[in-house]
């Protein structure tokens, strides 16, 4: 009998070792990531051809708005350059628009780092992924202003060849769609094609891959490409018209958007001026392919800073550009009110536009990002104001600029005064404190396993405040914590960001969602209890694999042993040797799929998951089904083994503890939606 080895410890640090190799790219499949082709030598400061150093910055202005567009510049020179830099970000552009005119455009650095073509904003297309969606909704609301669209009906009823079948009472209406409160879950495998003959049209996706519902409609912010993705087909079933021409006819076109396109590929006439879209890798900046986008409606637009910044005055100009209306004033204010919020106190969403308090100022709009490009719109209706930013890089620069911007020329006039709770406020921080996780992620794929890398947890502290923190598992990103203090029951503002975030309790009033955890950023996390969290998940599968490989290590060495003459005694019978057959299988299965799988996925590449799963992975999966099958006979076999003389107290205690780990690893693969082909 060949017993375990102390160094199978050793092992186990290898199967956690594995699993964490492939799970730390999982946060670039979430956001649709991209491998890298070719690569170019970054430039250096030295050369000419490199980015210029920041600007001196310009004197700073009074406070009262941006006025002169060459102070401006010079501002923006400054910053944006020193970004760049530090960001390793290869080309930019930016368009402002106020008081109904053009105040700025400018393009920064190389669309084309090989060929050294620099950004041009009349000219350099950029992809801009989810400000599509801006598009999709403004399509959407003018068939309501048409009567075509009822925004509060079910959408059912504009499907004509098939239904969306919901599990809740209340139907989904175009509302939910465009406020994110559809309750329709994520989906990132499948969601794009490494060619144009392999996209699939609206409706074959849609009705192949449309994720659960999982959140009864107009209750939960969930973001969901594929919700849009939907929107832009009702849009294609009750204009009768593909969703593309409809969106170049009735929008780009009036909007003298020339050289935008949501066509994948573009025009010829326009495909020469794309921007490379990059990442930085190894001192490198590397180009990523073109992603052939199954949800072009939610972020296939291509365009220009200055095209944009048409879209922009359109929105601030009572839905007009140059006399040219694509909305009405009415409608035009009704997209733009709040329709969602989880709380008065907190941001929210208009239809389609997403709500941020920016120095007690509201602003609306909306981020794009796409493997290789980053972009953001900020309006501010109220001052007539209109900021776009896009970069060809992943690693946006919207953020920081957004708020040098407005602290620069919009701060803050009177600071609002430490957060105080109230003095009869009951609070018991404990009930607060736990794991969250961000209820933005794949529920019924095996892309379930990216969920844990947006949890955040939260504790309480001695002088009765909350501390947040994100995970930040496996990424080389800094977490974000913040303290915030109670003001009222189930409300909260931060000490020092002054933002405020909410809390929902369930029906036996205990703690359910947290609301913009994490500053002013929309987005709901659920509590999740221990045995979800991902220390207890990756415990569970270390610990399985570990035994696993002592039941193959004592299964293969028993069988060395017989082919030698040396049959264990439990080994003699009949029923033993099948007893041990089956339990060898199931570790050495396991262990296979458990290795195997990840490791395979990562050697392909993650990021092609959003094309869908390779045959060598579909194999893999194949050996969950047949282990846990074989697992079912366990029990019986360790009952078996307990009433035999022939097995000793260490033989029986193996066998039982196999069955456990068999049935934990079995739990696992359920958890993950590994057990069957969940894709």
């Amino acid at each position: 009998m060949v017993k375990p080895k102390f160094y199978t410890k050793l092992i186990y640090l290898a199967i956690v070792a594995a699993i964490a190799l492939c799970l730390g790219g999982l946060p670039y499949f979430a956001t649709v990531g991209l491998t890298q082709t070719t690569g170019v030598p970054l430039l250096s400061p030295d050369r000419p051809t490199s980015i210029p150093e920041a600007a001196t910055e310009a004197p700073r202005p009074n406070g009262l708005g941006p006025t002169d567009p060459q102070e401006v510049e010079a501002f923006l020179d400054g910053f944006i350059y020193q970004e760049m830099k530090n960001n390793h970000i290869p080309g930019a552009a930016i368009a402002i628009v106020k008081d109904g005119k053009l105040f700025l455009t400018k393009g920064y650095g190389y669309a084309n780092v090989e060929k050294q073509i620099p950004v041009d904003p009349d000219r350099t297309l950029f992809r801009v992924a989810s400000l599509s969606k801006l598009f999709t909704d403004t399509a959407a609301m003018q068939l309501y202003e048409r009567g075509s669209l009822d925004l509060d009906a079910d959408i059912n009823s504009y499907l004509q060849d098939w239904q969306i079948e919901t599990p809740y009472p209340q139907p989904i209406s175009a509302a939910n769609l465009m406020t994110q409160t559809s309750g329709i879950t994520r989906r990132q495998i499948g969601i794009a094609a490494s060619t144009p003959a392999n996209m699939e049209p609206l409706d074959s996706f849609l009705r192949r891959k449309l994720p659960p519902i999982a959140y009864p409609p107009g209750e939960i912010y969930y973001y969901s490409n594929v919700a849009i993705t939907l929107l832009g087909y009702l849009v294609e079933q009750i204009a009768n018209t593909p969703f593309i021409q409809y969106l170049d006819r009735n929008i780009l076109q009036p909007l003298d958007m020339q050289r935008s396109s949501f066509q994948q590929p573009l025009p010829p006439e326009l495909a020469s001026d794309l921007a490379v879209g990059y990442q930085y890798r190894g001192g490198e900046y590397r180009p990523v392919p073109f992603l052939y986008l199954n949800i072009f409606p939610a972020a296939a637009l291509s365009t220009t800073a200055t095209d944009i910044a048409h879209f922009m005055l359109a929105n601030l100009q009572r839905g007009r550009y140059q006399n040219r209306p694509i909305l009405q004033p009415e409608t035009v204010q009704l997209m733009q009110e709040r329709h969602f919020t989880h709380h008065p106190k907190l941001p929210g969403t208009a239809y389609g536009f997403h709500e941020r308090l920016v120095n007690n100022m509201r602003t609306i709009g909306h981020a794009g990002n796409l493997r290789g490009y980053s972009s953001s719109i900020t309006l501010l209706p109220d001052r007539n104001l209109g900021i776009f930013i896009t970069v060809n890089s992943f690693t946006g620069l919207h953020e920081p600029l957004l708020k040098a911007f407005f602290d620069r020329y919009y701060p803050l006039q009177n600071s609002s005064p430490a957060p105080q709770p109230p003095a009869e406020l009951n609070f018991e921080p404990a009930r607060f404190a736990g794991t969250y996780r961000d209820l933005e992620y794949p529920r019924e794929t095996f892309a379930k396993v990216a969920a844990p890398f947006s949890h955040l947890h939260i504790k309480a502290t001695d002088n009765q405040t909350l501390r947040i923190k994100t995970a930040n598992l496996f990424s080389s990103g800094s977490p974000i914590r913040r303290e915030v203090l109670p003001v009222d029951s189930l409300l909260f503002q931060g000490l020092s960001d002054r933002d405020y975030t909410a809390f929902a309790d369930n029906e036996n009033g205990e703690i359910a969602y947290a609301f913009n955890p994490i500053g002013p950023k929309l987005g709901a996390f659920q509590k999740v209890p221990w045995y979800e969290t991902v220390l207890f998940q990756l415990a569970l599968a270390g610990v399985s694999g570990l035994i696993f490989l002592t039941g193959c290590w004592v299964w293969l060495g028993d069988i060395i042993k017989t082919r030698w003459g040396q049959t264990p005694p439990y080994r003699k019978d009949k029923m033993g040797r099948i007893a041990w057959l089956v339990a060898g299988l199931v570790c050495l299965l396991d262990v296979a799929f458990l290795i195997g799988f990840p490791v395979t996925i990562w050697w392909i590449g993650l990021w092609k998951l959003v094309y869908g799963v390779p045959a060598v992975a579909i194999a893999w999966l194949c050996l969950p089904p047949i282990s846990t099958g074989l697992t079912v006979a366990l029990p019986v076999f360790a009952v078996w083994g307990m009433r035999q003389q022939s097995w000793s107290v260490w033989e029986r205690s193996h066998y039982s503890v196999i069955t456990l780990a068999a049935f934990g690893f079995t739990y696992l693969l359920v958890y993950w939606n590994f057990l069957g082909f969940n894709f």
